[in-house]
This record gives C-alpha cells, structure tokens and sequence, in this order.
C-alpha cells in the first residue's frame, strides 16, 4: 500500500454525495496526508438557481480556508474563475490553487509528493510542487456532462494525460480511448466499501421512517438523479406496478417530468451515507435506470457493487460496465422488461440468496483497488527516467517493461 506520502488531489466537492474519489482519498489517508482541492472551475456557471446556490456555497468555502476534516486530510477550496475558455483565468487559477496548496504543504511533514487528480483539467499545475507522480483518475466522459464545453474539456484532458505518468480509467471504453493517448493506462473498476454497506444483512432493524409506510414491494434507486437517468423509464415501471412502491433517494438535478404526479414514486432528497445499509436493507430491488447515451456508455456505476455487497438483487439498463448475473442482476431496456425483471429479482430475495450476494462482493473492495492501484504506481515509479516533473515535451518514455502492464479487473 501506499505510504508516506503527500497527496494531492483534484476533485470535485467533497461534500458531495460520496463517489469513489471519496472512497479512493479515504483510504489513502489511512498511511499518507491528503490535501483534497475542491476544483471547480471546468465549466462555466449558468444563471439559474442551482448554480447560483453552488456558487455561493463555494464562496463561503473559499472564505473558510483550509479545513481540517481528519488527522490526514485537510480540504481546500482556492479562488478559481470558472471561465475555462479563458487563458487569461487558467493562469490565475493556477497562482490561486498552487499559493493555496504550498501553504498547507509548509504544514505536513516533508515527504515525496503525489498528484492524483480526478478532475480533466489540472494540467497547468503539474510540476508546481516538486512531485514524484502525476496520476489521472480517469471516472467519466467529461465533455458529455451537460453544461462542459466538450472540445474545450476534451482539449484539456488531453494536455493532462501527456504531462502524466499514469493513467487509470474504470470502464473499458474509458480504457480504450485512453489508451491510444498514452503508454502507462490501466484499467481498475469501482471498488465498494463492503465493510459498511454488508451491515444491510441485519434483520433485528426496523426500517427508516420515510420508508416504513410505504408498500412493499420497494424498488429504490440511490445516487444522483442527474439528467442521465431515465424519468421515463421510472414512470413506466411505476405505471405498471402500482401495488409497488420507487424510492428515490439522492440530489435531484432535473425536473420531475414525466414522474410528476405519481403517488407510488416517493422523492426522499439526499441521505448520509453511513445510513445507506437501513435504506438498502428494505430494498427489495435495487434500479440503475441510466438512458443510452455516451456519458453513461463510458461509466461504470459505483452504485451495482453497493447494491450488491448490501445483497440487493439489481435490475439496470444495458450499459458495457454491467453485465448480467443469474440470480443477482438483471438488464432491461424498456418499462415492460423493466417491470418483469423487478418481479423477477423480488423473488430472489431470501436471507441465504442476500448473503451470497453481498460475499461475492468482498474481492471487489476498496482495500483491494488500492493495492491494485499501488502495485501500479510502484512499478511507475520504478520504471521512470527521474524523479520529480519532467516537460511534456520529453515526458514520453520507451515503452515500459513488461512487467509494467497492471490492468486490474
């Protein structure tokens, strides 16, 4: 495992709903210091009223400086202008985000500093701290997020991937379009913290207020509820079964449309995730209704391993990171098959079929990814010309020992 080491991280709020830079940067935090950068300037704001409420919220943030939210990782929220077509804003993000970092870096202990980011466009602070590795976390398509200007942040992505040293990505499309831009790309899927979400197996818990009136059977979706998951899909499920109950728990950041109205589709809002096993506990399907467009062809929902290590059978639309699973997942394309996989998985639900479940996921766990990924950045390490930044002009080395090629499935 990794250890001893200064870690900077790029990534969106940390006060997010929890995804796997969360997980990721948690773990890590266990043996190295993190300083976690809240990046938010890769898209420029719209003028309604999500973004200005997020807008305030960071200033707030920015106002607060440096917090310490453990022993070892401390959040950061520098002034950025989110104006990323701007060349003029990149380098003043730049002196703001590094005049930022250097300060808390004055504080740790010296020790070999790491870049990892999971944001695309972070290339101008590369080679600002001295750093041993630049690691690209590469979680999603970017440029099909709504609201990103898609040429621009492709751009960007691509001048990070050339002054990195490695890059992992967590879905075999991700894996092949990385690939072909450089020579050191791995590919490790989502892990899952089964440790925490198996407590779901428990029967001596009564079920969480908002979810003790409803009928049963409960189909649930957890996550956030983001223009890439299908409303439509969801209405139809709740036409054909209204004896049913879907619960929807998470952020919600498109209009209702086509559920608006319906008694049997019940919004809760967003959750704490250390509650998530006394919702999944009374699941009796867990749903990945994502549409089929390019942003979700190239995912891989970290939510199908939290359903599972929580043993809850899962009904999802046909994406390449999801595949079917006798007993455990079904796929479905349209209300109909959707309905009739839901009846199909319900029946799958006794104690001994949830426990199974839930133990097929503990090879899938965040402690395993990490020692995938530290196996990798070690032999990265291992394998490259000097220590510390190197131009991306001369960046490129010979193509890497054999023994290099660590794709982690």
């Amino acid at each position: 495992m990794i250890r001893d080491k200064n870690i900077i991280c790029f990534a969106s709020g940390w006060n997010y709903h929890p995804t796997s830079k969360h997980h990721v940067m948690r773990r890590l935090s266990e043996q190295n210091n993190i300083i976690w950068v809240n990046w938010h300037a890769s898209r420029r704001p719209r003028l309604d009223r999500t973004d200005l409420r997020h807008m305030a919220g960071r200033l707030w943030q920015i106002r607060q400086g440096p917090q310490a939210v453990s022993d070892s990782i401390t959040v950061v929220t520098p002034c950025q202008l989110p104006l990323p077509g701007s060349s003029a804003a990149r380098r003043f993000n730049a002196r703001m985000v590094s005049r930022a970092i250097r300060g808390i870096l004055r504080r740790l202990p010296r020790r070999p500093v790491q870049i990892w980011s999971f944001a695309p466009d972070v290339a101008e602070l590369v080679g600002r701290f001295d750093e041993e590795l630049v690691l690209y976390y590469c979680v999603d398509a970017f440029g099909e997020f709504p609201g990103y200007n898609r040429r621009l942040i492709e751009d960007r992505e691509r001048e990070l991937i050339a002054r990195s040293d490695v890059i992992i990505t967590t879905s075999p499309p991700l894996y092949e379009n990385k690939r072909r831009l450089h020579w050191n790309v791995q590919h490790v899927e989502h892990g899952v913290d089964h440790g925490h979400l198996s407590q779901a197996l428990r029967r001596d818990v009564p079920p969480p207020a908002d979810l003790a009136a409803l009928s049963r059977p409960i189909f649930g979706f957890v996550g956030v509820i983001g223009d890439w998951v299908d409303l439509g899909l969801i209405a139809g499920l709740a036409r054909m079964r209204p004896d049913a109950s879907v619960v929807m728990i998470g952020p919600t950041q498109q209009q209702r449309g086509p559920c608006a109205g319906l008694r049997n589709v019940h919004w809760l809002g967003p959750r704490d995730h250390r509650l998530l096993p006394d919702y999944l506990r009374w699941f009796d399907v867990g749903l990945i209704p994502f549409k089929d467009v390019p942003l979700t062809q190239a995912a891989n929902p970290i939510k199908l391993h939290e359903y599972l290590a929580a043993g809850v059978p899962t009904v999802s639309t046909s994406l390449p990171a999801v595949r079917a699973i006798p007993n455990s997942v079904w796929l479905a394309d349209d209300a109909q098959s959707m309905a009739d996989c839901c009846e199909a998985a319900r029946k799958c639900n006794s104690p001994d079929q949830r426990r199974a479940r839930s133990e097929s996921m503990l090879p899938e766990s965040w402690a395993q990814r990490l020692e995938q990924i530290s196996l990798i950045v070690e032999r990265t390490l291992a394998h490259r010309p000097s220590a510390g930044f190197v131009p991306a002009a001369g960046r490129t080395p010979a193509p890497p020992a054999p023994e290099l090629a660590v794709t982690a499935t």
